[in-house]
């Protein structure tokens, strides 16, 4: 066989068999290799011949994952002068990608844990607290953290919310504007303030 089109059929297999890891993983969180390689219509050796362990399968997808939140964030904010409001459509652009992905949160925290998710966000970090720093420094937020101090925080609430959602505490289709309301206000911005910008931004 050609060379090349074997490349091109071993990266074909490997893209079907993410996408139908994915799916088997929000279907079912505790799927093994076996399911995965039913669903995927190829024998397990095919599947292992491309990710060793359960645990490669599951980082493989959360790393997509992490560079689909790197390009959501970035067209997000895009060409958007006020920082107050690159950052809410950030995070609202953000929280459409880690919908999808967020049943998988436990998972990533085996296989990753939080620390390794965060150190391999730090293009979004870098930006998102040049953004938090600004509006700081503009007085639309406010704040006794310093950005990055702050930026962190709101991290770490945009994950208890995905947990929150995945537990039923939160009703999923209003948490992206609820989750950005409440990040904004976190920040320091009057909530009236926070929900018009909000509004504003999703219902045009």
């Amino acid at each position: 066989m050609n060379p090349h089109a074997s490349s091109l059929r071993a990266e074909a297999n490997r893209r079907h068999i993410l996408d139908v890891g994915l799916a088997e993983l929000l279907r079912a969180p505790d799927a093994s290799m076996n399911q995965i390689a039913l669903a995927a219509g190829v024998a397990r050796r095919t599947v292992y011949g491309h990710f060793p362990s359960r645990e490669a399968l599951v980082a493989a997808i959360i790393g997509e994952a992490i560079e689909a939140v790197e390009r959501a964030h970035a067209t997000g904010r895009e060409g958007v002068a006020d920082p107050a409001e690159a950052l809410a459509r950030s995070l609202l652009a953000v929280w459409e990608v880690v919908d999808r992905y967020r049943l998988l949160l436990s998972l990533a925290q085996q296989s990753l844990t939080m620390k390794g998710i965060r150190d391999r966000l730090g293009a979004v970090h870098e930006a998102g607290t040049g953004l938090i720093q600004r509006a700081l420094e503009e007085g639309t937020f406010h704040s006794p953290l310093p950005a990055e101090g702050l930026r962190y925080v709101l991290e770490g609430v945009l994950f208890s919310v995905m947990e929150a959602t995945n537990s039923g505490h939160v009703p999923p289709e209003e948490a992206g504007r609820a989750t950005t309301v409440t990040l904004l206000c976190a920040a320091g911005m009057p909530y009236d303030h926070a929900t018009a910008l909000v509004a504003r931004i999703l219902d045009r």
